[in-house]
């Protein structure tokens, strides 16, 4: 089956999107198929020759354990302020819906104090010990977020479940005891080797809070912005609820269309409301403090913790599923590593959120212990009137801000689960030439957006949304956990005392925060399970496909000796032109190949086999982009074409082809020890390579799609159907090469299941 244009799934390992818009903006579809990114350093040239293998060989990378985004210090103070616009959106807006999502009855001092007590030490653990010091360490070459975790695990374990995902290479954290033998591999690391069960269950953890996080995307712009929104109806009480969830969700709709321009400049925007925020809120906290209860920090005993669970039992427990949103955020400060540095987000979270919120809570707190019964509307009525409406406005602002640092973290997460092969391929875009992690994909966007508009105008009570917000909130905080006790098991060698400290002490909080949301499902914590089950499926049925595709392609693989009996048949002709033919198989030939031979009876004279390799660097210098080697046999070569994320890859014109010629005349001047070394046949080589471009230039790439035979069990007809559905829905991937459309050759190929 042959056919011009359209998308699919078998072509190259990795596609680009050409530039399509100013402002550095880099659009590129992603689909790793053939490797992980690599860490490069521009040492030697790459223009390599190697007739024995099929690719050309690794690139002289040098993978390096030094953190890539390690800015100076004027640049890491000015990162840290830009993250007040990013990262903290979320978490330094909690005190606005906080105390409000408490089912609170006649609560007392003394419950004000022990509930106060739970925030500070929540805040303390979970966000300056757990997060701050620990997770952001824990990066996998420069993401975070768990998939990020899982990612990195896989890198130094052979755990992975797609075959093409089990390459090691080095993160910031190699500079642990790891050596990849079984000698130096712990005990948990060696039973998760060799059990499929075992690491079936780590994918699916990770997959979970990868689609929680997802989640968190969801219902933080819509809490936030609402509970904001609501200080309206303070002055206002005829103002009825429907007008405010109007407002809000327009306030939304405004806020996802300004994602386009990316993270920088939105966070450059957004970063003076924030700083306001910061700085006013702990202001009247120390007011309120002063005027109502002078003592609050008292509640900084842990006993006032304690004396509140013995004095409220169950209803204690269940206040629980209020008081861990006071945390919401924390994840996304580890998720949206990738836009910014460690130092940065360490910097501002110590010196500017984290006292903020100390303060800001104390205040409110103390107000409420004077005003027991204003619980349903804790922040703004310990506001003093005579500034309420310049709070309002700032509040209403960084509710918005709020929803930018999930909706980063979404983008990062979805763009990591794309490049390692286990989301379908979307679009995304870089917003920045210089940050590999800042991106945007208008797909995810728009999804975004739909889904916080429909949770606000369906689910318009502040109350349901915490109740779901508290169940996304404490999953994604445990999952972490889970991960970050792996990676401190196997990757770091933390001792064991150690980790079990971290474990005991994290795990048991939030289990605890878990096991109180867990409780409200019914009202409203249904929410983010429903929209987790939808996105889990989609990754795991992309997954489930994915490894069907690449399991079929590594039996069938098409090997030298093949190739070189394909060609011989009689009725096999070498046809005039010069063709590129996609693969993504390293060691050896994608099964279309003998396909296309078989059925067209014909192989171009010269034919290269190219493989597309995606840097972690903005850009790949011009004359180390193209890698090429002689196949042994006569016209074929293998070729690699390497890019980074801020590169213009487009595969059309007569500069490309210049590349490619200049590169093969390099390769097979160079290249010792083979047939072509004598000076009459290398010249010879070469003009059989100008005349074959004068022939015509083609571009050949799968189609692949699964033969569902009667075989096959219910379970696998159906995921690989949904796969087919998928894949057929995705973006295509040669036009994304600026590949013309009169050379583009699709061929399709039936895989049996």
């Amino acid at each position: 089956m042959l056919g011009g244009g359209g998308g699919g799934q078998g072509g190259p390992g990795q596609e680009l999107r050409a530039a399509d818009s100013a402002a550095n903006k880099r659009e590129f579809v992603v689909n790793v198929s053939s490797s992980i990114p690599y860490h490069y350093s521009n040492r030697h040239s790459l223009h390599r020759c190697n007739s024995a293998s099929f690719a050309p060989p690794p690139p002289p990378l040098t993978i390096t354990t030094a953190h890539p985004k390690e800015k100076g210090r004027w640049e890491t103070v000015v990162l840290a302020y830009k993250t007040l616009g990013v990262v903290f959106g979320g978490l330094v807006t909690s005190p606005l819906y906080v105390y409000p999502s408490m089912p609170l009855k006649s609560p007392t001092e003394q419950d004000y104090l022990g509930i106060y007590s739970i925030m500070f030490w929540t805040l303390t653990l979970i966000g300056v010990v757990k997060y701050t010091i620990i997770a952001l360490k824990a990066d996998d070459q420069g993401e975070g977020g768990t998939f990020a975790l899982y990612s990195l695990l896989c890198r130094n374990m052979n755990i992975g479940i797609l075959s093409s995902k089990q390459v090691q290479t080095n993160s910031s954290l190699s500079h642990s005891v790891w050596h990849g033998s079984t000698e130096n591999k712990s005990r948990l690391g060696i039973f998760l080797e060799r059990s499929i069960v075992a690491r079936r269950v780590l994918l699916f953890i990770a997959m979970l809070g990868t689609c929680m996080l997802i989640g968190d995307g969801i219902l933080t712009p819509a809490i936030s912005v609402l509970s904001a929104m609501d200080g309206i109806r303070a002055p206002f009480p005829s103002v009825r609820k429907s007008l405010v969830e109007a407002l809000s969700a327009g306030v939304l709709v405004v806020l996802f269309l300004l994602q386009k321009f990316g993270t920088s400049r939105v966070s450059f925007m957004f970063s003076p409301i924030m700083g306001a925020w910061t700085l006013c809120t702990p202001l009247v906290g120390i007011y309120s403090i002063i005027q109502h209860y002078p003592s609050i920090f008292k509640a900084l005993s842990p006993h006032y913790i304690f004396r509140f669970f013995w004095r409220n039992g169950k209803e204690g427990w269940l206040l629980l599923g209020g008081t861990v949103l006071c945390i919401t955020g924390s994840e996304a400060l580890f998720a949206d590593l990738g836009h910014f540095n460690r130092s940065s987000i360490q910097i501002a979270f110590l010196l500017t959120i984290y006292p903020s919120l100390v303060l800001t809570y104390a205040g409110q707190t103390a107000y409420l212990i004077k005003n027991p019964n204003d619980h349903d509307d804790g922040f703004y009525k310990f506001i003093p009137t005579t500034i309420y409406w310049p709070i309002f406005i700032i509040a209403t602002l960084a509710a918005v801000v709020a929803s930018q640092s999930l909706i980063s973290a979404t983008f990062s997460v979805i763009k990591q689960s794309v490049v390692l092969d286990y989301f379908p391929k979307i679009k995304v875009v870089h917003t920045s030439s210089n940050k590999e992690g800042e991106v945007y994909s208008p797909e995810v966007n728009y999804i975004l957006m739909i889904l916080c508009v429909a949770v606000i105008l369906i689910f318009g009570d502040g109350k349901d949304i915490g109740n779901a917000f508290g169940v996304v909130v404490s999953l994604v905080m445990l999952i972490t956990t889970i991960l970050l006790t792996l990676v401190m098991i196997m990757i770091w060698r933390t001792p064991p005392w150690l980790v079990a400290i971290y474990f005991f002490i994290f795990f048991t909080m939030e289990g605890v925060y878990a096991s109180a949301v867990l409780s409200k499902i019914p009202e409203g914590g249904w929410i983010p399970f429903a929209i987790s089950s939808i996105l889990a499926f989609i990754m795991f049925g992309w997954f489930y496909g994915r490894q069907k595709k690449i399991e079929y392609e590594l039996t069938h693989k098409i090997d030298l000796g093949r190739l070189g009996i394909l060609l011989s048949e009689p009725g096999i002709q070498r046809v005039p032109g010069f063709c590129f033919f996609y693969t993504n198989i390293q060691d050896g030939l994608t099964p279309i190949l003998g396909h296309y031979i078989k059925n067209m009876k014909s192989l171009h004279t010269v034919t290269i086999f190219t493989t597309l390799r995606y840097l972690l660097v903005p850009k790949v210098a011009a004359h180390e982009r193209i890698v090429l080697n002689k196949l042994g046999l006569e016209g074929v070569y293998g070729c690699v074409i390497q890019y980074g994320y801020a590169d213009s890859l487009n595969l059309e014109g007569d500069d490309f082809l210049s590349q490619v010629t200049d590169s093969l005349q390099l390769c097979i001047q160079n290249c010792s020890g083979c047939v072509t070394s004598d000076h009459e046949e290398v010249q010879k080589e070469i003009s059989a390579f100008e005349e074959a471009k004068l022939a015509g230039v083609v571009h050949i790439r799968g189609k692949t799609r699964f033969h569902i035979g009667n075989n096959c069990g219910w379970f696998e007809r159906s995921m690989l159907a949904f796969y087919e559905l998928l894949h057929s829905n995705c973006r295509s991937a040669l036009p994304a090469l600026g590949v013309p459309l009169p050379q583009r050759i699709e061929v399709g190929m039936l895989y049996e299941a």
